[in-house]
């Protein structure tokens, strides 16, 4: 057999079947998101990250996709979406791989079971071994196939199984700064690096700061996350911006400076940058509305927030205006 590209069949990981929603809406248990980043901090490290990557649009299937893509380094933006692969058997998964991109050298495939497991059988020329616990493709496990040069013209037993891969046999903690790291974290690289927006507006010459609640309500904050693989500190902070306090706005070019904190055991760097609100987003429309939010003086951000390191830079944004 001729060889010359790669498909990797990635289960979605543990889903929360404790939530009242449909199937289709089912998200992922924190275990769940975890075994899909150790599946792809491991992608990463064996160098086969995918050309393209196609995931089932059912929650659990679609944040495994991201989970694990962000986990190699990379961006999510690029994760291709398609209904066919929800409740999909064998002919509609192969479906969509004969609309991959005929150059597409390695295709990873986000989705479901029975239909993964049975693709994997009719592809594979030898019998699939199943391992001793009956099951060949549990939660965030990932197949590994050596396949013909065309995507469009797959056959049975046309493709040679390399390995079936458990999360449950990768290490625990992700390798820090990066797959080959030394250091070890409870989270992947990449959430060490976040970003940060103090929005504000001027009102009758004066300015005030926005401010809304912690997601526990227990603190005040401005919006901060995880800095986003493909995406520039400026466009994680708008990203923020938009989710946690429900505004748009432009955002300084530079930084106003920048702190550490402790999370996730080990130390967490936070880029803090100034925008100026130009858009405020409907209640109804605003995704994380519970948390509420207010406009303040500058006095009362930097002596409110929680986090104590803003209130220099509170008050640098204020004397620069």
């Amino acid at each position: 057999m001729n060889m010359t590209r790669e498909l990797l069949l990635l289960r979605h990981g543990k889903s929360d079947w404790s939530v009242g929603v449909d199937d289709f809406y089912r998200p992922l248990k924190d275990r769940g998101k975890r075994s899909a980043q150790r599946i792809g901090v491991w992608i990463a490290q064996q160098k086969m990250v995918p050309d393209v990557i196609v995931t089932s649009p059912a929650e659990r299937a679609l944040v495994t996709a991201e989970k694990a893509c962000k986990a190699m380094g990379n961006g999510a933006q690029g994760i291709l979406k398609d209904e066919r692969i929800y409740e999909a058997g064998p002919n509609e998964l192969l479906e969509v791989l004969a609309d991959c991109p005929p150059d597409a050298g390695r295709v990873m495939l986000v989705g479901h079971n029975p239909g993964l497991e049975d693709l994997l059988m009719w592809l594979a020329y030898e019998p699939v071994e199943v391992a001793e616990d009956g099951k060949l493709l549990p939660t965030a496990t990932l197949a590994r196939l050596q396949m013909p040069d065309n995507w469009g013209t797959l056959t049975a037993g046309c493709a040679r199984l390399d390995s079936i891969t458990r999360p449950g046999v990768l290490p625990k903690k992700f390798p820090y700064p990066g797959p080959d790291g030394t250091e070890l974290r409870d989270r992947p690289a990449y959430y060490y690096t976040q970003s940060s927006v103090i929005p504000y507006r001027v009102r009758d010459g004066q300015m005030e700061i926005l401010v809304i609640a912690s997601s526990k309500k227990h603190h005040l904050v401005v919006p901060k996350g995880i800095k986003e693989p493909g995406l520039s500190p400026r466009e994680s902070a708008a990203r923020e911006a938009l989710e946690e306090a429900g505004v748009e706005g432009e955002i300084a070019e530079t930084a106003l400076g920048s702190y550490s904190c402790e999370k996730w055991g080990a130390t967490c760097t936070v880029a803090v940058y100034a925008m100026k609100v130009t858009r405020v987003i409907a209640e109804d429309d605003w995704e994380e509305s519970h948390r509420g939010r207010q406009w303040v003086s500058p006095e009362k951000a930097a002596s409110e927030l929680k986090q104590k390191e803003l209130r220099p830079l509170v008050q640098k944004l204020a004397a620069s205006l």
